[in-house]
């Protein structure tokens, strides 16, 4: 993998705003749980060695996960 190809170099991931806008649709038509998916999604880019994650989600999970 490149984070441990380049292990002094930090990994960051983002959401593009397609995948934003797709999550809301999505819950707003009451197909998904948005908080669930949202958490979900960023839970698994640290996952896969995130040291960033860039996000449009930002505020809400920053909320979120406040709780």
């Amino acid at each position: 993998t490149v984070k441990n190809a380049l292990p002094e170099l930090p990994m960051a991931t983002y959401n593009v705003s397609g995948e934003y806008a797709m999550v809301k649709a999505a819950s707003a038509n009451g197909w998904i749980d948005e908080q669930k998916v949202t958490l979900e999604t960023l839970l698994s880019m640290k996952r896969a060695g995130a040291d960033m994650i860039i996000t449009y989600h930002a505020l809400e999970a920053a909320k979120w996960l406040k709780k």
